[in-house]
């Protein structure tokens, strides 16, 4: 956790939280004050997005970044029982990660790198073979051909996952491409119904009526 605060920049407002302003302040100092609070809210933003739910409702009351930090220290001894906290929940969250019915190749595959490089930063690698692994195995149904089709023609081991995403998405496009088609063979049949239909009212409109004229000749 501590490198995303290294990264954000805001490890200083996480140690000495924010300065008070005094009473004659200049213009500097309220500049200053201000450019602090906003530090100190992305700060406690970047907290809320590091815990899970358990943690957060311990630590929600807490309205500065420097008295949640504090807060989680002396509930779990520091950074490294956090990171463990947080490993935990990710790997659930991995475990029941699944491709969503609508969710295109590209989109799950950014939810898996996102899920395992927030994994790694917290002490756990990913390697590909694994990642590849899991990808297969939690896609819709509309990739099972595929899949198989991957698993006997291709050795996992030295495959990479770039590589994995390219075929899926190859895939993906015919399956979209063959939607496509149907749609239209079934919007042309639907509208061939709709004409027969229609031609078969008028012509029975026409016969009501020549019928209706021949009544009134007689």
């Amino acid at each position: 956790m501590k490198v995303i605060f290294r990264f954000q920049d805001v490890v200083e407002i996480l140690n000495n939280g924010v300065s008070e302003l005094e009473t004659n302040a200049t213009e500097v100092q309220k500049t200053a004050y201000k450019d602090q609070r906003k530090k100190d809210g992305k700060t406690l933003f970047l907290i809320h997005q590091c815990v899970n739910s358990d943690v957060f409702e311990k630590i929600i009351e807490e309205e500065t970044a420097k008295g949640a930090w504090e807060k989680l220290k002396n509930l779990y001894g520091g950074d490294e029982k956090l990171k463990k906290v947080k490993l935990q929940t990710l790997m659930k969250q991995y475990e029941m990660l699944q491709m969503k019915e609508d969710e295109s190749i590209d989109a799950y595959f950014s939810r898996i790198v996102t899920l395992t490089n927030q994994k790694k930063a917290c002490g756990e690698s990913v390697t590909d073979l694994q990642k590849i692994e899991k990808v297969l195995r939690s896609l819709t149904l509309d990739f099972d051909y595929i899949v198989v089709t991957i698993e006997e023609s291709k050795t996992l081991s030295k495959m990479k996952l770039e590589e994995l995403q390219v075929s899926l998405e190859a895939h993906e496009m015919r399956l979209k491409q063959r939607n496509s088609e149907r749609e239209k063979v079934a919007e042309q049949a639907l509208q061939s119904r709709f004409s027969k239909k229609a031609g078969k009212e008028k012509s029975k409109q026409r016969k009501n009526l020549a019928s209706d004229e021949v009544k009134q000749e007689h």
